[in-house]
């Protein structure tokens, strides 16, 4: 039961952390990760009305409503920012659709039937590869490996975008091109995550700060050595609440929350520090 679980957790940590990267790249916005464009809410909302409103249990049935609306999230979310094509817009839209997607998942919540669905809710809100097997990683792996190709192709872009949007177009990048392989890459790879797994946060904020003094200053370079650091990371602290004390595991995202929040406040300091300067 372990190799699974291992595979599923370098996936959803490959997909996090290359996210992070590409987003933080595309909005030129060191804060930026996977949640920010609402995806993730988006995958949530599928699985709790899956729970909620068809009782289901099976990962199979689970999986399939997170991906549905995860992609109805993607269709929204081009639309939303397809007119402006900014990256302000891209992020406005992405407050939005997560807003929405919030709102809506509270909704299902408090009409749950019964005490026993609103405990499994929160149980897979909370992030989590306990029991993962390898039904879960047939499921998951072509979604996550076709977003994240989508989101490697978005290298030559993100470096012309790094000099301003007006001088990428004036170098020939399509950044409207650019912007649905975002959201395509994001949706697939993120929404499988969310599917397979729950909620786990702060994966695609952390790695992309750790790795970019080691890569310089090319958010194209920062891309693959993401992908790598997350899975990485994931593993590591998946194998850490494992192997933890007690009866009872700490969720995966559980742990990441403990994990990033520390680090995402240091964060705030240093760039208001360096605002100061």
């Amino acid at each position: 039961l372990r190799l699974p679980r291992a595979v599923i957790g370098l996936a959803i940590g490959a997909a996090l952390g290359l996210t992070g990267a590409v987003l933080q790249g595309y909005l030129r916005n060191p804060l930026a990760d996977p949640a920010v464009v609402g995806v993730s809410s988006s995958a949530a909302l599928g699985a709790v009305a899956a729970i909620v409103l068809l009782s289901a249990s099976a990962p199979l049935v689970v999986f399939g409503c997170a991906m549905l609306a995860a992609g109805g999230g993607m269709a929204l979310l081009a639309l939303l920012a397809w007119r402006a094509q900014s990256a302000v817009a891209f992020i406005l839209a992405g407050t939005v659709l997560a807003s929405l997607a919030g709102s809506l998942t509270a909704f299902l919540i408090s009409i749950a039937p019964n005490p026993y669905a609103t405990a499994e809710i929160i149980d897979w809100i909370m992030g989590s590869l306990t029991d993962r097997s390898w039904t879960e990683a047939q499921f998951a792996l072509p979604f996550i490996a076709l977003g994240c190709a989508a989101l490697l192709l978005t290298g030559r872009a993100l470096d012309a975008l790094s000099l301003g949007e007006d001088a990428a177009r004036s170098l020939g990048m399509r950044l409207e091109r650019t912007q649905l392989l975002i959201v395509f890459g994001t949706g697939l790879a993120v929404g499988a995550s969310v599917a397979v797994t729950g909620v786990v946060g702060f994966v695609g904020l952390i790695v992309p700060h750790l790795l970019r003094p080691l890569t310089g200053a090319r958010p194209s370079a920062l891309l693959l050595p993401s992908a790598l650091g997350g899975a990485a990371l994931v593993l590591a602290a998946d194998s850490l609440v494992r192997l933890g004390p007690g009866a009872t595991e700490i969720r995966l995202g559980v742990a990441m929350a403990l994990l990033g929040t520390p680090f995402f406040f240091a964060l705030l300091i240093r760039m208001r520090r360096s605002a100061w300067i």
